[in-house]
């Protein structure tokens, strides 16, 4: 399969202390991937160095075997859609114009707003549940209405790969399925590649083809979500002892936490 997006050697830093060192990943086209561990371990780092939102200290990213920091802005965007962990929201900003930005970078001096525009817009507003609080603001939503919009703007957008920093925040249980339903589905849909950090093991062992699992800034452990959700790889991870059994209904791994590692004898 081939590969869409690439780390090589990527070294990421903020205010010269060094998160990611020397990091080789690479991403499969078509195929959804998450990014697993614990809180500090560099995840959200990583997907900002991916997504050229924080350049590296070391090595590079390759997106579709083009280095993405020499690519132009707009070209970025038109490949590559980016959900971060806390978005700004314009001040007075509504949903609908809020989703409508995502189809910004598909215009330019001769295409402007068209009737293909306003279709993505209204099937972003409908899949996410908004379209009554389509011209409701939206710093006066909920936490979890806020999120859906923004989700939204990155599924108008369109592009070839999405990535996707914790997407079911402040998501309810039966939102959070509705979130990772819609990932799923563009992805059998339209063959997006998705990269996307996520902390609920069942649900990324669900939802994704790929985990890769992250520890002190560095790849510990990646592949199928049943090569990786096992009791050794969560011990390793995230300090725990754990038992995996299979979902009657699904057959994906399940974690059943014991105890945490420093609490043993």
């Amino acid at each position: 399969m081939s590969v869409t997006l690439a780390a090589e050697s990527l070294s990421l830093a903020y205010d010269k202390r060094t998160i990611v060192d020397g990091l080789d990943l690479a991403v499969s086209a078509g195929q959804v991937t998450a990014i697993v561990g614990p809180n500090g371990c560099g995840k959200s780092t990583l997907l900002r160095g991916l997504s050229r939102l924080l350049a590296p200290t070391g090595g590079r990213v390759l997106l579709d075997g083009d280095v993405i920091g020499s690519l132009p802005t707009k070209e970025v965007a038109r490949r590559l859609g980016l959900l971060p962990q806390q978005p700004i929201v314009p001040e007075g900003i509504t949903v609908v114009e809020l989703v409508e930005r995502g189809r910004h970078p598909h215009h330019g001096l001769f295409k402007q707003w068209s009737r293909e525009d306003e279709s993505v817009v209204a099937a972003a507003l409908e899949v996410t549940e908004l379209v009554d609080l389509a011209g409701v603001p939206v710093d006066s939503l909920s936490g979890g209405q806020r999120q859906r919009a923004w989700i939204a703007m990155a599924l108008a957008q369109r592009t070839p790969v999405l990535l996707l920093d914790e997407p079911t925040s402040f998501l309810d249980i039966a939102h959070q399925i509705d979130v990772l339903e819609l990932v799923r589905d563009r992805n059998a849909r339209e063959g997006t590649t998705v990269v996307m950090v996520l902390h609920d093991l069942a649900m990324a062992a669900r939802y994704a083809d790929h985990l890769v699992a992250m520890s002190d800034g560095a790849i510990v452990a990646e592949g199928t979500p049943g090569e990786i959700v096992t009791p050794a790889v969560i011990e390793s991870v995230f300090g725990i002892a754990a038992s995996v059994v299979a979902d009657p209904t699904t057959g994906d791994p399940v974690v059943i936490p014991h105890r945490r590692k420093r609490d043993q004898p």
